[in-house]
């Protein structure tokens, strides 16, 4: 079980109900309760006078194209929201388990707290399969998820329980609940927050990809490595990162080693006396840097505790906080107001219909007096008066640890070397204040032009750490379909020269690697040495011993086999009712077919992955597998993963020769580049011929692979 950490908000996980507060979700963009107020269009208009058209600094075309960034964020966020309410609206709570983005019939209990939050475990007799994972933010509620408005976040997850994270515990939330997987609106908020007030580093990167603005030459720095195993090309990055003055781009295609090329920079960049912001799309990713950074500079990790990987708690502010010896002044602060408040709370608390439209001064006044008025008894009056007293000691109480606090944090930003967060919690504002040399930012080709820009806007210059030619980002609103576009991919087409590519990978076998290298990098991707001619008979399994054609497709010497169905009749893709995606019965079958034949050779199930384009395919997949064990995903899910073998199930057959959703050819790069020893594709030759890059790959599996064209008959 892992446990990692939640995304910082405002508040911590976002709206909470309150006692006596109705928990009622309004639509609205924000996707959490929003009054009432002027319409969007207005909005809009405000923004840009308010906060693009009278900026100075800012030209007209950059103003037009920030205002477009601001549609395009809002829209997105609007879709985001929708998807989820709309599910919800359609789906009944059954039907939304059952795809994986509900569980029902839970009990809870409070098992502990952890940096302030209550951390509450929810459990039930029967066990539940679920996408619900750590660090999501879910909703909870009494049955209807679009009536509340109780927000928290996943930290830890078996098969019969799951463990979350919340400011606070309405007594409703313990028995018979409901949890679902909940839209998380803080990232949108924050990317908006940062176009409005955009600072000039910001504006520059604008310019920049505008040609408003010519880039300043890189020039290689010297540098005596501190990984000492680095390679030729990894060096060269380093280099030239080390000797821009505005920006540098690393290309790290799969297995190039980019993270570790990323941390040889921050130590270099700190020993040369500068402070770092590193930031990445996703916890796992920034995570990975504070792994391998730890022992190696001074750093602090943004971002609630309870979704950082439970042994890197040190590395965060919360923890870091609660460890410093002026902390402990906080805690007696904290400990005494909540003394004094079950102290206050035996008084009369001083509501509307108990003041009468006394003002506290007025109350305090007539308390000393012992009198009454306006129709209020003496008793009443001296009763809400102490109820003020001790709760205006407790507000002085919590506005001083809530100093000395700031303090402290204040303190550990200015001490560190390096701050680590993710791109949206680098809008904290905790570093609102900080000044940094770099900002560098790793998966930037996975993060939209608003994400990258809140970190670039803190820091004098940039690094961009990322491959173009793996998966965009995911926008799920047509018209919001620009953002796909990221400001590594418009850079790197722009100022090639302001590039370096890494060049030798650590991840696959050679004849794995040829392919991909040819069709999308120029074949300039080299395997090392110690992954060159890796093979399944290295892990000492079982030969394969069950006959033609199993025995072709499962050789442990042979790497990479493509399982041609085009000879068939019942090889064809279809549809379900109601979807857009697509299903292919015979594929599914002979995924199962291959999965349990390697298990049987002692292939153990957390090296295989299987990969689909199709989220009809991937349940069709584990609804004949059935196994936890063995992942089965999209190609979404597979982005920066690796395995022994993967099966690829290209699912499309058809009589028109329609391709859809494989036109994406980054789709089939990162599907094809995350196998170490083995591949299999299963596909219809026939269909995939019609696309050129298909054909080559068939092509070349017939010259160098091992090509198998299933005969007409059963495949058991």
């Amino acid at each position: 079980m892992t446990r990692v950490q939640i995304p910082a908000g405002a508040p911590k996980y976002g709206p909470v109900a309150q006692p006596g507060q109705s928990a009622r979700l309004i639509s609205g963009r924000s996707g959490v309760r929003s009054p009432a107020g002027p319409p969007k269009a207005l909005l809009k208009e405000r923004f840009r006078e308010l906060f693009i058209h009278k900026n100075p600094v800012i030209t007209m075309h950059v103003k037009n194209y920030i205002a477009k960034l601001v549609d395009l964020v809002e829209l997105e966020r609007e879709a985001e929201i929708e998807a989820m309410r709309e599910e919800m609206r359609r789906l009944k709570g059954y039907e939304r388990e059952k795809v994986g983005r509900a569980i029902l019939n839970l009990n809870g209990k409070i098992i502990g707290e952890e940096f302030g939050f209550k951390l509450v475990k929810y459990g039930r007799k029967e066990a539940f399969k679920t996408e619900i994972g750590v660090g999501d933010l879910v909703v909870i509620s009494k049955g209807n998820p679009l009536a509340s408005d109780l927000v928290g976040t996943v930290v830890e997850k078996g098969s019969r329980f799951i463990v979350v994270a919340l400011e606070t515990v309405p007594s409703w939330a313990f028995r018979n609940v409901r949890i679902d997987l909940y839209a998380n609106d803080i990232t949108f908020r924050r990317q908006l927050e940062n176009l409005k007030k955009l600072s000039e580093s910001g504006i520059r990167a604008l310019k920049l990809i505008l040609g408003k603005e010519t880039p300043l030459k890189s020039s290689p720095e010297e540098f005596t490595p501190f990984d000492r195993n680095l390679n030729q090309s990894q060096k060269e990055a380093v280099s030239y990162a080390l000797g821009s003055e505005d920006f540098f781009l690393i290309h790290g295609p799969f297995g190039t080693g980019k993270t570790r090329t990323l941390v040889e920079l921050i130590v270099q960049e700190v020993k040369r006396g500068n402070k770092i912001l590193a930031t990445a799309e996703s916890n796992v990713a920034v995570d990975n840097l504070v792994e391998r950074l730890w022992g190696k500079v001074k750093l602090v990790r943004l971002g609630h505790p309870s979704r950082v990987s439970v042994h890197l708690k040190e590395s965060t502010l919360a923890f870091q906080v609660e460890s410093h010896e002026r902390y402990r002044k906080v805690r007696e602060l904290r400990n005494k107001a909540e003394r004094l408040a079950v102290m206050r709370d035996q008084y009369k608390k001083p509501t509307p219909q108990m003041r009468r439209g006394l003002t506290n001064n007025q109350i305090l006044k007539l308390a000393y007096r012992g009198r009454g008025s306006r129709g209020v008894p003496a008793k009443d009056i001296k009763q809400m008066a102490q109820w003020i007293t001790l709760n205006e000691q407790i507000q002085k109480l919590y506005k001083f640890a809530e100093k000395i606090e700031s303090e402290i944090i204040q303190e550990i930003i200015e001490d560190v070397d390096v701050v680590l967060s993710t791109n949206s919690s680098a809008a904290l504002e905790f570093i609102k204040d900080a000044e940094f040399d770099v900002a560098i930012i790793d998966e930037a080709s996975q993060a939209t032009i608003p994400s990258v820009l809140i970190p670039i806007a803190k820091a004098r210059r940039f690094v961009l750490a990322g491959d173009h030619k793996q998966l965009p980002p995911t926008i799920l609103s047509e018209e919001a379909r620009a953002l796909s576009e990221t400001l590594f991919e418009k850079l790197i087409e722009l100022y090639p020269f302001k590039a370096k590519m890494l060049e030798i990978q650590y991840r696959m076998n050679q004849l794995l690697m040829e392919f991909p290298s040819r069709e999308f990098y120029n074949g300039k991707i080299k395997a090392d040495g110690s992954v060159k001619d890796i093979t399944l008979a290295d892990l000492k399994v079982r030969e394969p011993f069950f006959g033609e054609p199993w025995d072709s497709i499962l050789k442990r010497e042979e790497p990479l086999i493509f399982v041609d169905t085009s000879n068939r009749t019942d090889k064809w893709e279809r549809q379900r009712k109601g979807s857009t995606s697509r299903e292919n019965p015979l594929e599914a079958l002979l995924v199962r077919e291959i999965v349990e034949r390697l298990l049987r050779m002692g292939i153990k199930k957390e090296w295989i992955g299987i990969i689909t384009p199709y989220d009809d395919q991937v349940d069709s997949i584990r609804s004949i597998i059935q196994d936890d064990e063995i992942e089965i995903h999209t190609v979404d899910g597979y982005q920066g993963r690796e395995k022994e073998i993967i099966i690829l199930s290209l699912v499309r057959s058809n009589k028109k020769g329609e391709l859809g959703f494989l036109m994406d050819l980054r789709r089939l790069n990162v599907s094809i580049t995350r196998a170490k020893r083995k591949l299999v594709v299963i596909g219809d030759s026939e269909t995939l011929v019609n696309h050129e890059t298909y054909k080559r790959l068939i092509h070349f599996v017939k010259k160098y692979g091992r090509y198998i064209e299933l005969g007409d008959t059963g495949i058991n």
